[in-house]
């Protein structure tokens, strides 16, 4: 199919737009680092500043929250107050947060700190997004530009481990936040020179009952999905989750009757749009989920620690670097449909890929299978991006941008909370037939038979023959557990193939609205 909007009559980027794409770049890769870097860091926190086990959790899960609670209000922000000011004060905040994160005293103070740097993270990537799509208007530069975007993001997960590991080997736990300090001063030094300033003329004030509803709403639904991923299911966070849901109903209800909403929910009726959301949603369910089981299967049961488990996962951040980068140049020759659909069927073989862990060459397979998916989905984040910022009109692209950005973090939150609860069902269901081991308290076998990492630290201090025998048992039952998860996950990316080439077979991202 031609694109039905000749390419020639955009206007062509300048070469201060390129260079300010390379600005845009720099936030986006430290938004996706700090996401990963403090894993590595708890235990040295841990040994300074003593945390209780419920304070662990929220210094890990407060930036990601709040991120993902805020994204909508920020993407809406920026339409109203420009997006390069909310840009530049969201860098000038996630500084200074970053500066109170390294020199906390005490757990209460990095969890406040961290709470802080999530709402700050959270305008950086609907700011720089919705720049993007006023920078570049011609749509295959455009589509480039936001390969570059994506790709960025995907640099900042895979150089964030190793970063932080040689970082943390030579100071203390603080300065994985202090490398954030000279890069966001840069950004504010070169944005006003070289980024655009662009808000929508005609937008009214901020619903701030929306922005209440909004946040509301998407904290209960991504904090139920993280507690039943960490503790299984159970009441609290199943009502959480439905609380949610009942504050987005009466969300979307309220933005109809609003003369200037918070979301234009008539986006939705655009099918590009909300099926470009859906495929996101699906792609990071599998993606997200099953690399949270990678990371135990690396640590638990081959035993690496953080800094190997960093290196041993890097290539695939190069990988969907790599991918994004190849989009523009696939829809060159064919539609975003296609492609995406193409792409999750490769994926699908990767994820095949894994459910023969078990086979001789475990961590050859691991990789294998690791690459395969890895290669199938780069190329999909960049193109459904592109088909929901396209969708959108200019001046609402920093509400699409935020919905986009939502869309993420909802799936892999939903994969890690959906995905865990099974692989945690198997594993228990597959530990409870097992036999007692010898030596053992039954407490002991209890914490072994509720997790893996339960079964590591029930087997310290147990004579060598039962300590091995344990985690033997414990071992096999996480990897059986993991490749039926890893089978859920090509039957998801076979149904996104298919609802791909249903729903975008005719969807290029060269049509703007």
């Amino acid at each position: 199919m031609s694109d039905p909007t000749p390419v020639a009559e955009f206007p062509k980027a300048s070469r201060r737009d390129w260079i300010g794409l390379a600005v845009i770049a720099m936030p986006c890769l430290l938004y996706s680092m700090d996401l990963t870097v403090l894993h590595l860091a708890m235990p040295q926190i841990a040994i300074d500043l003593k945390p209780s086990a419920s304070q662990q959790l929220w210094i890990v899960d407060i930036y990601g929250f709040l991120i993902a609670g805020t994204l909508l209000t920020m993407g809406t922000l920026g339409d109203r107050i420009g997006r390069r000011r909310l840009l530049m004060i969201g860098a000038a905040a996630f500084g200074l947060t970053s500066l109170l994160a390294a020199f906390s005293q005490n757990a209460p103070m990095l969890i406040a700190a961290r709470a802080l740097q999530g709402i700050a993270g959270a305008t950086l990537a609907p700011s720089t997004l919705s720049l993007i799509r006023n920078m570049f208007l011609d749509p295959r530069q455009r589509t480039f530009a936001i390969g570059v975007w994506v790709a960025a993001f995907s640099a900042g997960g895979a150089l964030g481990p190793v970063i932080g590991g040689f970082i943390l080997n030579h100071f203390w736990w603080g300065s994985v936040f202090l490398i954030n300090v000279p890069l966001m001063t840069a950004l504010l030094i070169l944005a006003p020179v070289l980024l655009p300033e662009y808000r929508d003329p005609n937008s009214g004030r901020m619903d701030l009952i929306s922005v209440g509803q909004s946040l509301a709403a998407v904290l209960s639904i991504i904090y139920g999905m993280k507690r039943i991923a960490e503790d299984g299911i159970a009441a609290l966070p199943v009502l959480t989750i439905l609380l949610g849901f009942v504050l987005a109903a009466l969300f979307v209800r309220r933005q109809k009757h609003l003369s200037d909403p918070l979301i234009d929910v008539a986006l939705f009726r655009r099918a590009a749009f909300s099926t470009a959301l859906a495929v996101n949603l699906l792609g990071l369910f599998t993606v997200i989920g099953t690399f949270f089981f990678i990371a135990q299967y690396l640590q638990l049961v081959m035993g690496l620690s953080p800094l190997e488990a960093g290196l041993f996962l890097a290539p695939s951040g190069i990988t969907f670097a790599a991918g994004s980068m190849l989009a523009p140049v696939l829809v060159r020759h064919h539609t975003h449909g296609t492609i995406v659909a193409w792409a999750f069927v490769l994926a699908a073989i990767g994820f095949a890929i894994l459910t023969q862990l078990d086979h001789a060459g475990g961590p050859i397979i691991l990789f294998a299978g690791m690459i395969v998916f890895c290669m199938g989905l780069a190329p999909i984040g960049a193109l459904t991006t592109d088909l929901v910022i396209s969708a959108a009109p200019p001046e609402r692209a920093g509400a699409a941008s935020g919905i986009s950005e939502t869309s993420f973090e909802f799936g892999g939150a939903l994969g890690i909370a959906v995905l865990g609860s099974v692989i945690a069902a198997i594993y228990r269901m597959t530990m409870d037939g097992a036999a007692d081991i010898p030596g053992i308290s039954a407490q002991g076998m209890d914490a072994a038979r509720s997790t893996l990492s339960g079964a590591v630290a029930a087997a310290q201090g147990l004579p060598a023959a039962e300590a091995g025998q344990l985690l033997a048992t414990a071992r096999a039952a996480f990897v059986h557990a993991f490749e039926v998860t890893s089978a859920i996950a090509t039957v998801c990316a076979l149904l996104a193939a298919a609802l791909s080439a249903w729903m975008l077979r005719d969807a290029r991202a060269g049509a703007d609205h």
